[in-house]
């Protein structure tokens, strides 16, 4: 995994906010959007980075593509931090 990316993606306030809203399960781009007061091509970037960092993915349903979080990725991340604290 690439923490360099990982860390840079979760440095957004806006993306963590999509991570937190995500938590509730997967979203369409436009339901993630409708809680910001932000373009749709804005929603899309932040998505695309988080995607790339690997924080979340994407299915097609239908004409919809929906996103959710990638726990495998976050289990990694709080595994990582664990072993630093030496609580692993």
């Amino acid at each position: 995994m690439a923490f360099q990316e990982t860390f840079k993606a979760l440095s957004d306030p806006t993306r963590r906010a999509i991570l937190d809203l995500l938590k509730e399960g997967a979203k369409t781009a436009g339901e993630i959007g409708g809680h910001f007061d932000m373009t749709g091509a804005t929603v899309s970037h932040h998505l695309s980075v988080l995607k790339e960092a690997g924080l979340i993915s994407d299915e097609r349903r239908g004409k919809y593509i929906y996103y959710e979080l990638n726990l495998s990725i976050l289990d990694e991340i709080t595994g990582w931090i664990a072993g630093l604290k030496g609580d692993m």
